[in-house]
């Protein structure tokens, strides 16, 4: 298969023994009723892939039936970790973990259900690993909820199998000067963490600007995600495209991946070389 032939949102890329694994929200079960599973496509080049293989299947004892959004699949102490979110009629959307020995899947559940509050509504947790490493979760309290939607941090048992503690409010999204209202509120999606070759600390992440969905980036001013966030003036990827991630190719190029347009079923992985932005 091509780029651009295939439909997902949210493409999160691994690179991994000379071999690039992207993962992705199905298009054509992203706001069905009904998910039933998870994929990875397979490159040498970034430009022809495998076909779709399912590496997580839905179960009938797997208590999440809908919105298997935004998996990512990050390497830590010899196997892979998929940080996916999953919703079912009765109960809130939230972050759960899940495992495999490798990139290819089959993934099966590590954490005991959404490591996200229960109560609150929660999306597009994403790992990352202090200076010390100590991990965290970075997520989005959904603005469906919150109205103004904010980007939230927990810090993980060093299994990864559950929080250690309650979450904290990094920033909300009416913070960032480009963002805009949608449908009554202030939009958060698809937090990710980068380390710059400065050492500075960049989160990008996705809200709403005034061309549509969009992408936007902000610095920590400590290094780590305690410190207070300062926001670029103006998105990073300005109209119709968004819920981006960083990986470095296997010509050490920075590539920053996306999808656009934003629009049901017509969403395709996008990749950027190096982004001014981030070098």
């Amino acid at each position: 298969m091509k780029t651009n032939e295939i439909n997902i949102r949210d493409p999160f890329v691994l690179t991994h023994n000379g071999k690039y694994y992207m993962y992705g929200t199905r298009g054509s079960e992203c706001w069905a009723d009904e998910a039933y599973g998870l994929d990875v496509y397979v490159s040498d080049d970034l430009e022809t892939w495998s076909e779709p293989k399912e590496i997580f299947t839905r179960t009938p004892e797997f208590p999440y039936t809908r919105n298997y959004w935004a998996p990512e699949v990050h390497k830590y102490k010899d196997k892979f970790y998929m940080f996916v979110s999953f919703k079912s009629p009765d109960t809130c959307r939230g972050t759960s973990i899940l495992v495999s020995d490798r990139p290819d899947g089959v993934f099966t559940p590590h954490s005991d259900g959404n490591i996200t509050p229960d109560e609150w509504e929660c999306l597009d947790g994403t790992f990352y690993l202090s200076g010390d490493r100590t991990p965290y979760m970075v997520f989005c309290h959904e603005w469906v909820q919150t109205t103004d939607g904010e980007i939230c941090a927990v810090r993980l048992t060093e299994d990864l199998k559950a929080a250690a503690g309650t979450p904290i409010l990094l920033f909300k999204a009416s913070e960032a000067g480009w963002t805009r209202k949608h449908a009554g509120g202030y939009v958060t999606d698809g937090p990710f963490m980068y380390r710059l070759p400065d050492g500075q600390l960049l989160m990008i992440w996705s809200s709403f600007g005034d061309e549509g969905y969009a992408l936007g980036a902000a610095k920590s001013d400590n290094g780590d995600i305690t410190g207070n966030w300062t926001h670029a003036k103006a998105p990073l990827f300005a109209k119709d495209g968004g819920h981006g991630m960083i990986f470095t190719s296997l010509e050490n190029e920075t590539i920053l991946a996306l999808h656009s347009p934003n629009s049901k079923l017509n969403e395709r992985p996008v990749f950027c070389k190096n982004p001014a932005l981030l070098s």
